[in-house]
């Protein structure tokens, strides 16, 4: 009975090993309080993009990808953005044990970090 015990404990504790570390998936939506030009938001999103690592494209008009690759994760975002508002979306990822609406918590924070460095940079721009 007793390593019946143990066996079960050993197995719920690796199960429960497996689910840790994931977090809901966190979708950033700012607005911001001033207008800012397409270009003034481009560069700050690309810029705080570099500063933290993240490879940001330019795909049309408002859009942009990134992406990030570090220790073997990756991460794909969408960021959209108008003159007074931008958003950062979790497109896809590999090896951030991305289900069900939850990922790594790597990821968000690699997000929130991104976010507070986007919003860093408009907030130099301000000054200027």
């Amino acid at each position: 009975m007793k390593l019946n015990t143990i066996l079960m404990l050993a197995l719920t504790a690796t199960l429960l090993t497996g689910c840790a570390g994931t977090a809901p998936i966190h979708n950033v939506n700012q607005s911001l309080s001033q207008r800012y030009t397409d270009n003034q938001m481009k560069v700050a999103i690309i810029e705080a993009g570099i500063g933290r690592k993240w490879v940001m494209t330019p795909v049309a008009p408002g859009i942009l990808n990134g992406r990030l690759s570090q220790r073997g994760f990756t991460a794909n975002i969408r960021v959209t953005y108008t003159d007074q508002s931008y958003r950062i979306q979790y497109v896809s990822s590999e090896n951030l044990k991305a289900e069900n609406g939850k990922i790594h918590g790597n990821y968000n924070r690699w997000i929130n970090n991104l976010d507070q460095d986007i919003q860093l940079r408009l907030a130099a721009q301000s000054i200027k």
